[in-house]
């Protein structure tokens, strides 16, 4: 049995490589494994938790004030996201800092909400959210595997490469490595794209 609103997140329809939807926590919270993981399960959280929502009362919902209601039920879903990692992850919480409440604004989360959750049923939606914080989530971890493994020389900060006498490369873990890293994994990904409507 096939789920494409599953899949569909993960690879034909990934938020960061395919429709380049959330760069700005992408690039800010993917200098490591921990902050990337992190963000990519608040913001799955939400994404699921307000796709259902959403679908729930899509008829009940003036279509003149659709969007705000939308965000009201977004920031409700970043609200308990924050105050989960608040307290019981406090060094995550500070170390992703402004990012989790600016999930309320995330163009993914809006975008699945007012271009599907809104327009089809309670599983569908779920589905949806479910594929697209897969997506954006093993998104996030590969670039901060790249960015940690190379800037830092650790992953999940355990130390990897020292044996081997590695220097690391520390402008990976600043903002110009993300912008580095993300290009050559978009340009990646576009070749591969290609290549797969080539055959």
């Amino acid at each position: 049995m096939e789920f494409p609103e599953l899949t569909k997140g993960v690879i034909r329809s990934n938020p960061i490589f395919v429709l380049l939807l959330g760069l700005c926590p992408t690039l800010a919270t993917s200098s490591s494994l921990h902050t990337a993981f992190a963000m990519g399960l608040a913001a799955t959280f939400v994404l699921v938790c307000s796709n259902v929502v959403i679908s729930l009362i899509r008829r009940c919902v003036p279509k003149g004030v659709r969007i705000p209601c939308y965000i009201v039920v977004i920031a409700s879903f970043v609200t308990i996201a924050d105050l989960f990692l608040k307290a019981y992850f406090p060094a995550v919480s500070d170390q992703i800092g402004i990012f989790i409440p600016l999930i309320v604004v995330n163009c993914i989360i809006l975008g699945r909400a007012e271009a599907y959750a809104s327009k089809n049923g309670l599983g569908n939606s779920l589905l949806d959210g479910v594929g697209m914080g897969l997506g954006f989530t093993l998104g996030l971890l590969l670039i901060a595997c790249v960015r940690e493994l190379l800037g830092s020389g650790t992953l999940w900060g355990q130390p990897v490469l020292e044996a081997a006498g590695y220097h690391p490369m520390s402008v990976l873990i600043m903002a110009p490595g993300a912008f580095l890293i993300l290009g050559l994994m978009l340009g990646l990904f576009n070749w591969i794209g290609e290549l797969r409507k080539a055959r």
